[in-house]
């Protein structure tokens, strides 16, 4: 019996590895950390590109039936209350790309793929089991878990997220950097949502170092609230709960509309944003990064998770073209990903700064420009991104 390929991590990315590496006829066993399998966050943006993904792994259908397809993607001034621009979502754009733009639960996205590897009977899915190290000689790779537990495979392959056991043995960059941007998160009922804003679009209200998100979210019984700002925060943070003056604090200066949805939130938490630079290898012969362990970015092109499953595909696909010869396949599996992921961290990092961001004459400027582009244009403008990765910017 041929060695599994261990995944460490079962998140989003580490399941979709699965589900792909397992349709490729490959044994997996999948290694998470936690005491069971499951997902930390609320609503997640999925551009066209993620469905491709989703149908390559056989499970479209399912998504698509679960996620919300929303009209447009929306772009406000914070400042104002009146539109920038907008992009509609609507048949040119499906027609364009081949797909849909819809947002969704990350716990029901996660739900998906995790029943689509609990019915394979090539993954084996192991939790309390946290991969902390790894060796590898001509015929496979030892993982090392955190309880001293040592398991052989023919591959290894890192999706266990920003803070990777992993990564920290292969690329040994040291932390994260740390973008000093704060988000804090709500969910709420949709009763709740000013009825004047009960959009069916993914909203942006771009303000002076900060902006304000919200969509429909599970069958419009509720509404996703992100809300972000520049406070200069020092050290990572993940999930604590603060006070609703808390949030309000880095947005006593946008229009009282504005400023109104984020009254409406509860129960909020709040994560500080953190990031890493590409980096130009993320494979060492029998080990491969994926997900945020390879290429972690910032939220502001919605991309990570969508990342994370372009990945899931192209590991699998690679694998089976090399007949499961794995150093060479993980090899062309970096050398297909870098670019493409390396281009989504750094203009994340740019689309914060210079079109969420700005205020004073950057902003009318930036006004000026994304309102004169008409909807061919701005398809154009995202082609490299959402029609995936053989297509590029025209």
């Amino acid at each position: 019996m041929s060695l599994p390929i261990l995944v460490a991590g079962g998140g989003i990315g580490g399941l979709a590895a699965a589900l792909g590496l397992a349709r490729q006829g490959f044994a997996v066993t999948v290694l998470e950390k936690a005491a069971a399998m499951g997902e930390v966050g609320a609503g997640i943006q999925l551009g066209p590109n993620a469905f491709h993904a989703f149908d390559w792994l056989g499970i479209g259908e399912t998504a698509r039936a679960m996620a919300i397809h929303i009209d447009r993607l929306r772009l406000m001034d914070a400042m104002t209350a009146a539109e920038i621009c907008h992009i509609d979502l609507g048949e040119a754009f499906r027609a364009r790309f081949g797909a849909p733009y819809a947002v969704i639960h990350r716990g029901d996205l996660h739900g998906v793929f995790l029943q689509g590897c609990r019915g394979s009977d090539r993954i084996t899915l192991r939790t309390s089991a946290e991969v902390v190290g790894y060796e590898q000689d001509a015929s496979g790779v030892i993982a090392t878990l955190a309880t001293g537990e040592k398991l052989r495979g023919r591959a290894l392959i890192g999706a266990d997220g920003l803070w990777s056991k992993v990564r920290r043995q292969l690329v040994g960059d040291g932390p994260p950097r740390v973008s000093g941007h704060t988000t804090y998160r709500s969910v709420i009922p949709t009763e709740r949502m000013p009825e004047t804003l009960r959009w069916n679009a993914a909203t942006l209200w771009a303000g002076p170092k900060c902006h304000i998100v919200h969509y429909p979210l599970q069958g419009w019984k509720a509404f996703n609230l992100v809300v972000t700002c520049h406070n200069d925060a020092a050290a990572p943070v993940a999930g604590k709960p603060v006070p609703a003056e808390e949030v309000l604090a880095g947005f006593g200066h946008v229009h009282p509309l504005a400023r109104s949805i984020i009254h409406q939130g509860s129960d909020w938490k709040l994560w500080v944003l953190c990031d890493r630079d590409p980096v130009e290898n993320w494979v060492e012969d029998r080990v491969a990064l994926l997900g945020d362990a390879a290429h972690p970015t910032l939220q502001y092109l919605a991309q990570g998770a969508c990342m994370a499953m372009e990945d899931a595909v192209c590991l699998a696909q690679t694998l089976a073209a090399h007949q499961g010869e794995v150093a060479p396949a993980l090899a062309a599996y970096q050398a297909a990903r870098l670019l493409r992921t390396a281009r989504v961290q750094l203009q994340s990092r740019a689309v914060g700064d210079h079109v969420y961001h700005p205020a004073g004459a950057h902003a009318a400027l930036r006004n000026s420009i994304m309102a004169a582009k008409t909807q061919a244009e701005w398809q154009d403008t995202l082609a490299w991104l959402y029609a995936g990765p053989k297509e590029t910017t025209r």
